[in-house]
């Protein structure tokens, strides 16, 4: 299975995950993280600048974790078959591994968020 993190500043699990450009992906065996690296795309590939209708970098993921998405992006990933959790985690590898134990806490996405600064 593939998680894949946002982390923008490449640290720690960061929200806005339509404009985030650096992904933590993890991959996982039997429950436990087996390999982890940094997908850093350009910025017409982020989830906000590029097309829901073509191919993504993260297209092959199981699950996305972040600090925070909107509806559309949840329902974006939804229909790609991706999992969209929101945690308020801050730490990447510890997210992924709370949520293999089936203890990360997720939150509910923001209804008025829609990837614009505020």
């Amino acid at each position: 299975m593939k998680i894949a993190v946002t982390s923008q500043n490449r640290k720690n699990i960061t929200e806005h995950a339509g404009r985030c450009r650096n992904f933590w992906v993890f991959t996982t065996n039997n429950n436990i993280i087996v390999n982890s690296e940094l997908l850093e795309l350009r910025k017409e590939q982020s989830f906000h600048d590029s097309s829901q209708d073509e191919s993504h970098p993260l297209d092959d993921v199981n699950i996305l974790i972040a600090g925070g998405m909107g509806q559309g992006l949840m329902g974006r990933l939804e229909r790609k078959g991706i999992l969209s959790l929101i945690t308020k985690e801050k730490d990447p590898e510890e997210a992924v591994l709370l949520y293999l134990k089936g203890k990360l806490e997720c939150e509910q996405p923001n209804l008025h968020q829609h990837g614009h600064n505020k």
